[in-house]
């Protein structure tokens, strides 16, 4: 495969070099550059036109983070299965069914022409508060990785090559495009590039798209500290690194480590066209960086053996919409449920139903990642505001009812609608009901954060007068961040469902009558309110686009649950946190030491019904050093009285700390405290084991 893509690239021209380096904004060219741009492109998020003579396929770019974005090739169908945002397949704790549904999306984008998948987004949570939140993973490396990994995998095993992004550091959506995001570096190797560097070692992506933002100065696309030195150099990443669309600001990107400029329209200028083409005839680009940029994506696409094949496909969404239904099922989150107000018990003869547009459907995130879902119309308000993503800014409800599926189940039960607008009209149905259940909602999009974690449209007022008038008030939340609640305790249930997709108003159903177990642990924490948290103010907010504006994040390697855990604050939903129908014990903790950490326990279902738990082991003192480090997860569903024994061994490097200076993971020698248990801050089992030091090269692999 190596001396395959050499030989082809040997046989290239000049011309037909430059040609694989640079791409248009879906199948457009732009005005003055050469190249055979094809008129049969996929009409999806980008193009980069192929080479006949010498057999190398045009890329068919598609965003892909939830769904098949960009579907507007007729032929196949304009729309796509819109899954559950990441988030909440990140609350799963499932790679199996992270491999699965990213399978699901990769089928349908090979069906609809495209062979490149833009997804795999993975920055880590550093702020509650970012906007694209919802496309993430969550705040922790280990499972961020393993996931994206697993999606990355299961892409590439169907020929399409898949990417993984915002390479590095893209925690902000404000002033995102100028934004120096300031860290130790020896931090970023212990969090967001770990997470990184666990997903390619997992998945082995084609490609790694770098982010917007400045990473300690220079831009991320143009960051030859990133790109050359650790990516490449250090991690001997062997695929190419395409800029994000609108990230490139000059030709030298190219010695710096960028191989291909996506999106050229929205750069002031096609960097990588003919002023790319004119440095190496000068000798400012040596023939062998341009060789080398031009070698990457051959290599790549030889390894996942894409095609040029954009002929349409049936799609059988039917079965896909059921595999977006579990991400849903598994990926929904019960926060609190008091005197197990849920599942609701059966006899109910009135219950209030308010808000959140659940007469229709279920919220989805804005921007790139928006699909257009197979089930059938959405309705939408475009809610304008300021920035380069005011067009996409459109709060879109995919229509799966949480009205209907509810009536569907409750047949006998008297359902209601209020809308939600006027709170004293709310509160005086809930007062005539049974039981209240109010959806609220928070709308996140692409290219901007929001100001606080208070819900928008007075909507906690809305949720304190329904409790007032209802103790048997349950809430439902529909958001891409972590949310106050100041009426926490004035409910008996809460449910974190995220946006959760196309099929989502049946899997809140299905959860809240008990069809269901919720089993979704939380990805990130939820802190009390924005002053609990490590920036209580949002950085940089109302600054004008394009501000020379930074985010020290003197956190550093201590994300999330960690700088909770470091500063001794007690947030009002911990990372891992998850409730279920049923109850599970831990018990048997057996640990063994030398160069890792191997953790063996048991769980067991003692409840009357069958669920998942997803037990964790996390690190709490590292040879004398306090730490909170999740280090193992497992996800077991367990029939009633059923018992199972679980071993997990830690990464090392989840265990030490990295040394910029010697390029090294060091592990100190002593004992480490390991506690297992149910989420970050909720202990079961506590232990301890004696290592052995060690120094682990920057390239170590398991």
């Amino acid at each position: 495969m190596d001396r395959r893509a050499k030989e082809i690239v040997a046989r290239a021209t000049l011309d037909e070099k430059i040609r694989l380096v640079h791409g248009s904004t879906g199948g457009l060219q732009k005005a003055g550059e050469t190249g055979p741009y094809s008129q049969n492109t996929v009409d999806g998020a980008g193009y980069v036109p192929g080479i006949a003579r010498l057999n190398i396929p045009a890329l068919h770019e598609t965003d892909a983070s939830m769904g098949v974005g960009g579907a507007g090739n007729d032929r196949a169908g304009p729309r796509a299965t819109a899954f559950p945002a990441n988030l909440a397949l990140a609350a799963t704790f499932d790679p199996a069914l992270a491999g699965r549904s990213a399978g699901v999306i990769a089928s349908e984008a090979r069906a609809k022409g495209f062979n490149v998948l833009l997804g795999g987004g993975m920055n880590l949570t550093r702020d509650q508060r970012g906007g694209r939140n919802f496309e993430y993973l969550g705040e922790d490396p280990l499972l961020a990785g393993t996931i994206a990994g697993e999606q990355v995998a299961a892409v590439q095993r169907q020929g399409i090559l898949s990417t993984i992004k915002h390479f590095a550091l893209n925690a902000h959506e404000t002033n995102r495009k100028s934004v120096d995001a300031r860290i130790d570096r020896a931090a970023l190797r212990e969090s967001d590039l770990l997470a990184f560097q666990f997903a390619i070692e997992r998945g082995h992506p084609a490609s790694i798209m770098c982010a917007y933002n400045r990473v300690n100065g220079p831009w991320a696309c143009g960051n030859a500290w990133l790109l050359n030195d650790v990516l490449k150099t250090q991690w001997g990443y062997k695929g190419w690194v395409m800029s994000d669309w609108g990230a490139v600001h000059a030709t030298d990107y190219a010695l710096n480590g960028l191989d291909q400029q996506s999106g050229e329209q929205i750069d002031k200028q096609v960097w990588f066209g003919n002023p790319l083409r004119d440095a190496v005839v000068r000798g400012d680009v040596p023939m062998r960086r341009l060789d080398d940029m031009a070698y990457r994506i051959v290599r790549s696409m030889l390894a996942v053996g894409i095609t040029d094949d954009t002929a349409p496909r049936p799609i059988d969404y039917p079965a896909h919409a059921q595999v977006a239904l579990q991400v849903a099922r598994e990926g929904i989150v019960l926060l609190k449920n008091d005197a197990r107000a849920l599942p609701l018990a059966p006899g109910i003869k009135r219950i209030a139903l308010i808000g959140g547009n659940a007469q229709f459907g279920v919220l989805s995130g804005g921007g790139s990642s928006q699909v257009k879902p197979s089930n059938g119309e959405t309705r939408s308000i475009h809610i304008g505001g300021p920035g380069e993503m005011e067009g996409l800014r459109r709060e879109i409800w995919f229509p799966s009812s949480p009205n209907a599926e509810l009536q569907k189940r409750l047949a006998r039960t008297e359902i209601i609608f209020d809308p939600g607008q006027y709170p004293d009209s709310a509160a005086a149905l809930a007062r005539s009901a049974d039981i209240a259940i109010v959806f609220a909602t928070q709308y996140q999009f692409e290219g901007a954060d929001v100001p606080s974690m208070t819900l928008p449209s007075g909507q906690d007022e809305l949720i304190k007068a329904v409790a007032a008038a209802n103790r048997n008030t349950i809430v439902v939340l529909e958001t891409g961040d972590p949310v106050a609640m100041p009426w926490l305790k004035d409910v008996r249930a809460v449910l974190a469902a995220w946006y959760p997709g196309q099929e989502g108003g049946r899997a809140i159903a299905e959860i809240l009558t008990g069809e269901v177990n919720p089993s979704g642990h939380l990805p990130i924490t939820f802190p009390i309110d924005d002053a609990q948290s490590q920036r209580p103010a949002l950085p940089n907010l109302w600054q004008p686009d394009g501000a020379d504006v930074a985010v020290d994040y003197v956190e550093g390697s201590d994300v999330g649950y960690r700088w909770y855990a470091r500063e001794r604050r007690t947030p009002a939903f911990s990372f891992g946190h998850g409730l279920s129908y049923t109850d599970f014990t831990f018990s048997d903790l057996t640990l063994r030491g030398g160069k890792t950490i191997s953790v063996t326990f048991s769980v067991k279902n003692i409840g009357a019904r069958e669920g998942a738990a997803v037990p964790q082991v996390y690190l709490t003192n590292a040879a004398g050093r306090p730490v909170r480090r999740l280090i193992g997860f497992a996800r077991a569903d367990l029939k009633p009285g059923e018992r199972r024994s679980i071993t997990l061994q830690a990464d090392p490097r989840l265990l030490g700390r990295f040394d910029e200076a010697s390029k090294q993971w060091i592990v100190a020698p002593g004992t480490y405290g390991v506690m297992v248990g149910r989420s970050a801050d909720a202990a079961d089992l506590t232990g301890s084991a004696r290592l052995q030091g060690r120094r682990l090269a920057v390239d170590w692999t398991p």
